[in-house]
């Protein structure tokens, strides 16, 4: 067994039992005390039932300090007549418990903290002299001795819990704390380089590139805990219900998590933002779960570089370039991962060779099994891998949600402070988010908020309409506005013009989609540069092969470099849309109608679409369908395919479109989760086939309704108006689920105000949903989905009507507000948060149900009435 799982487990059974000593043994009964006793009376050091000598207390502070240098590691940091003189320290401080002029009820309301300060206080010169370590040695073991002495209290007592009931068990579970907390501390050997890998994480992922941040004097990155924006993640429960929580809490309810998420959907933002957390300064408290755990970064193009082998644990660091992996003690990566501490983020199983995701799904197989207790989340494209993919080894599959309303709106806001840009330019593109539905619809993902918001200002308030042409912008703004407005070229310097800038990368881009890569080693750049600047004489003359590379590297905005000798595109969409263009100038179109129905190629063949011109246009889709018609296994992808690409298809024949068209419309109604996401993708067009509910099967109704609930526009609104009269509890918890990616008035009075209420929790993320309802009369049950004040709930909560309600989220309440609610009978709370404080809900007298999460610590529950039963909680409410 590691040191560290001894040290962890003997923890409390050590300091314990030395506790103990410090104080006189009572007779039979006599512990069953009805006042309070001066703490000076208990002590087994002084006064006549003395039975511990001095050199019995320093003794004592002997092993105290023993215990605490081995386990933190500084048995070798501190000379020995260091540690000697904390050990005497130690003494002198335990000693002042017989002169403190305190009862035990007083020590225990002081706290183990403060009673640790007041103690080393009457003895500070013992600490004079010492070094900044041996000084905070002796706090700790000081605070650490206090904590158990006032939980020797509380237990020996009944008078004491008894009037302390609440704060006696705070203190019980700060005991208990202090021991998971243990679990999750390095051995003395691993600890310096935990350090020092935990400011590399901190340093590499603090910090996000934003689209457009670097077009402006601002820097081009933006810290993370300014930039990480909260989704929401969607899970699937039994029965097909689905329910939402913050993205970043994920693995505070499971332990291995499969999330998927559009391109730009911010799943790699997310990935830095769990790894940064898990540090020692992690930046939110409602991450604490993520506490002493140890972050592996995987991004999978990364470490199938160049064809590379999947790495085994002890290759994790190198193969993803950190530059400390030499140092990492032997053996450091197992103790961790087999103690249960490792959080494991493979980022981009999408980003391989469809060919090779099984072999990573082999390997993930095999790292569960050798190490099952840790954290483990797998992000990937939503087409890349099956559904149930990695049921097999327990995880739990979510999808990262679109951004809502006020995410978009939040996200606008957040940019334009970091830009630093004009007001007005803010007011006016949150208007125009608003008004225009087209612009809505594309702002769907923090990518393309980032782009739309560059633009924005980059053209002083004017913006393109389509996806295609609003590439075009970011590229034309990217490769030659920025550095010609802002100065950047002087006299002498390489300059390359856009036309033949965009030649040179869609190249490069095109390159890595024929060889389903996503980084390419820097002599392949080099050499395919070199091969098309021989057909670009005008261009090959500015410089070396090396100097055109190092310019489009530097200037263009578009390409870096993760490590040392290898390039990659600063987006897959990015790479996607320069390599279509490519295909489609090459007249590529047999070959990627061949590659069609492999998932990397999906986007590409969009944009090739969007690309094309129009008798292009007619010949990719007909082959598309034609594809379909003769192959029945990847029939239903070509023609949705297809059908998705009506949407860029500007311009296209007639009988082309029908053709599309009525394939889609065999494909519908959808009959799976799977087919609703898919139908969802192909876009708005897809509003105009979606039937029903008359002649529809329950199931067929509910996966009609997901469909239209993910296009999110508000053109789905009336489609989903439709559903608003079914009674079927799954589609009216989908429809009340789905406010917040609408127009709040509208999709309140449309459907909101005529669903069923029966059993109903209508969602609430936002206090205008809460007023809205308060004017169609308020509601039975209510789930609060986004942290709202107290002000709001107690304004806009119909008092006389809400008997349930359900906290998806931490408020941050105290719950003594809801005594004013008389007919509140059912509290849920789904937070995520280890430790949940329910005393306050004393305050309550009609509560008669408390659901909690399994699991979750409680804090207080003895106080509540005993009408109130506590269940904890199976599936979350819908």
């Amino acid at each position: 067994m590691e040191p560290v799982s001894i040290g962890a487990r003997l923890a409390s059974s050590i300091v314990v039992p030395l506790v103990k000593r410090l104080f006189v043994v009572d007779g039979p009964g006599a512990g069953l005390v009805d006042r309070p006793v001066r703490v000076s009376s208990l002590v087994s050091f002084r006064g006549e039932k003395r039975t511990l000598s001095d050199a019995d207390l320093h003794k004592i502070a002997e092993e105290l300090v023993d215990r605490a240098t081995q386990s933190t590691g500084m048995t070798e940091r501190l000379p020995g007549f260091e540690q000697r003189a904390v050990v005497n320290a130690v003494a002198h401080s335990l000693g002042s418990l017989g002169h403190i002029d305190m009862d035990d009820v007083q020590v225990v309301r002081l706290g183990h903290l403060e009673l640790s300060r007041n103690l080393r206080a009457a003895n500070q010169a013992a600490t004079r002299g010492l070094s900044s370590d041996a000084v905070l040695l002796h706090a700790r073991v000081m605070d650490t001795a206090c904590l158990h002495i006032l939980h020797f209290f509380t237990t020996r007592s009944t008078f004491v819990p008894r009037t302390l009931a609440e704060q006696s068990r705070r203190i019980e579970e700060l005991s208990s704390k202090i021991d998971v907390l243990l679990l999750r501390t390095p051995s003395p050997a691993d600890g310096g380089f935990e350090q020092r890998y935990a400011g590399y994480i901190s340093g590499k992922y603090g910090r996000l590139t934003i689209f457009g941040l670097d077009l402006s004097e601002s820097s081009g990155t933006w810290s993370l805990d300014a930039a990480y924006l909260s989704l929401e993640a969607t899970e699937s429960s039994t029965g097909d219900l689905t329910s939402m929580l913050p993205a970043e809490q994920v693995l505070a309810r499971h332990d291995r998590v499969l999330l998927r998420g559009v391109a730009g959907s911010g799943k790699t933002t997310l990935v830095q933002w769990l790894a940064v957390s898990a540090g020692p300064d992690g930046l939110d408290e409602r991450l604490l779960y993520l506490h002493g755990l140890v972050p592996f970064v995987l991004p999978m193009r990364s470490l199938t570089r160049a064809g590379a082998r999947l790495p085994g644990p002890d290759e994790f660091l190198s193969a993803v370039g950190c530059p400390i992996a030499h140092a990492q003690p032997t053996g450091w990566y197992d103790r961790v991962l087999t103690a249960g501490r490792g959080l494991l983020l493979v980022d981009g199983i999408d980003e391989m060779p469809e060919a090779e995701r099984e072999e990573a799904r082999t390997w993930l197989r095999d790292l569960v099994d050798a190490y099952p207790r840790n954290h483990w989340l797998v992000t990937s494209r939503p087409s890349a891998v099956r559904e149930h993919w990695l049921a097999a080894e327990r995880f739990r599959e979510l999808d990262l949600a679109p951004m809502s309303r006020d995410d978009v709106a939040s996200f606008i806001r957040r940019w334009h402070k970091a830009a630093g840009s004009a007001d007005s330019y803010r007011k006016e593109l949150l208007y125009a988010i608003r008004a225009k539905q087209e612009l809505a619809r594309l702002a769907t993902n923090p990518l393309m908020c980032a782009l739309i918001c560059a633009l924005h200002r980059d053209r002083r308030g004017y913006l393109p309409d389509g996806r295609k042409e609003l590439y075009d912008a970011a590229l034309s703004m990217l490769l030659s506005r920025r550095d010609r407005e802002r100065g950047v070229y002087r006299t002498g310097d390489l300059r390359i013009g856009e036309t033949h800038q965009v030649q040179l990368i869609q190249k490069l881009a095109y390159w890595l989609i024929r060889n389903g890569r996503s980084e390419m080693a820097t002599t392949d750049v080099l050499g395919l540069l070199a091969q098309a600047l021989t057909a670009m004489p005008r261009v090959a003359a500015l410089g070396s092969v090396e100097q055109i590379y190092r310019h489009l590297l530097v200037r263009s905005g578009l390409l870096l470099e993760p490590v040392e000798g290898s390039m990659q595109f600063i987006h897959r969409t990015f790479q996607d849309y320069l390599g279509a263009r490519a295909a489609v100038e090459s007249l590529d179109f047999d070959f990627l109608g061949d590659n069609a129905h492999l998932d990397q190629w999906e986007d590409v063949l969009r944009m090739a679409v969007a690309h094309a011109r129009p008798a292009e246009r007619t010949r990719l889709l007909t082959g598309l369908i034609e594809r379909g018609d003769a192959c029945e296994d990847t029939r239903h992808r070509l023609h949705l395919l297809a059908a998705a690409c009506l949407e860029d298809a500007t311009e296209l024949s007639p009988a082309a479109r029908a053709e599309v068209q009525r394939r889609a419309a065999t494909l519908i109604p959808p009959h799976s989760v799977a087919e609703a996401r898919a139908l969802a993708d192909v876009g708005p067009v897809v509003l105009e086939l979606l039937r029903g509910p008359a002649h529809l099967t329950p199931d067929e109704a509910y996966h009609t309704v997901l469909t239209a609930v993910r296009i999110g526009t508000d053109a789905a609104i009336p489609v989903l108006s439709r559903f608003r009269t079914v009674d079927d509890l799954r589609i009216r918890t989908e429809l009340a689920l789905a406010w917040s990616r609408f127009d709040t008035d509208r999709y309140a009075e449309e459907v909101i105000a005529h669903l069923g209420q029966d059993e109903l929790y209508f969602a609430v993320s936002s206090g205008r949903e809460l007023m809205a309802l308060r004017r169609l009369g308020g509601r039975s049950l209510l789930k609060i989905t986004a942290p709202l004040t107290v002000e709001e709930m107690k304004a806009h909560c119909v008092k006389e009507r809400l008997t349930g309600l359900c906290v998806a989220v931490d408020p941050g309440w105290s719950w003594s507000w809801l005594a004013g609610f008389s007919r509140l009978t059912e509290l849920t709370l789904e937070t995520a948060l280890p430790e949940i404080d329910v005393g306050s809900l004393r305050a309550v007298p009609s509560l008669r149900t408390l659901r909690l999460p399994e699991g979750a610590r409680t804090v207080g529950a003895d106080l509540l009435s005993p009408a109130v039963e506590i269940v904890r909680a199976g599936p979350a409410i819908p």
